[in-house]
């Protein structure tokens, strides 16, 4: 069974409109949320073998912030073409992940994680499955688990929506 942990960034700030998007860093509001979904997580079993980040500021820092809460030592890799990457790319970087590794974090940007999430996600809580939907807001983390054993089977509506959370509904 694989399992995919996908974590959008935390809140990021608007304040400095000279400073570029790749750039911007996270907002005070962020920097409380990331380490709140990190101790969720960890609550909750959530332990990458690898995660693959987007090297963007924004996406950096909050892997900074949850990382510590996570229950192992996981690989991290940041890669330049998950910045603001689109689903079908992802998914793509997804397929090529070796077989000794089942649970894989991704850490990015909507719209592509947001659509990606969609995507794979074919079973699940009904409620959840509709909020996924709807939107994947900053700091939310989708969990969606297959069946097969190989991450180049993956395919789309094959996976089930095991959790989908966000900060705000942790308070």
């Amino acid at each position: 069974m694989l399992s995919l942990y996908l974590l959008r960034h935390a809140k990021s700030s608007w304040q400095d409109a000279s400073i570029q998007d790749f750039d911007r860093p996270l907002a005070p509001r962020g920097e409380a949320a990331a380490p709140r979904m990190g101790a969720y997580m960890a609550q909750h079993g959530i332990s990458p073998q690898l995660i693959l980040c987007s090297p963007a500021t924004r996406a950096r820092q909050t892997l900074t912030l949850v990382l510590p809460q996570l229950p192992s030592e996981a690989t991290v890799e940041f890669e330049d073409a998950l910045y603001l990457a689109a689903a079908g790319s992802l998914l793509a970087r997804l397929r090529r992940i070796q077989a000794n590794t089942s649970r894989v974090m991704v850490v990015g940007h909507d719209p592509g994680m947001h659509g990606l999430a969609v995507e794979l996600s074919g079973k699940g809580d009904g409620a959840s499955l509709r909020r996924l939907a709807r939107k994947f807001p900053t700091a939310g983390l989708a969990v969606i688990s297959f069946t097969m054993s190989q991450w180049s089977q993956i395919k789309p509506q094959a996976g089930r929506l095991e959790l989908f959370m966000s900060p705000r509904l942790l308070d």
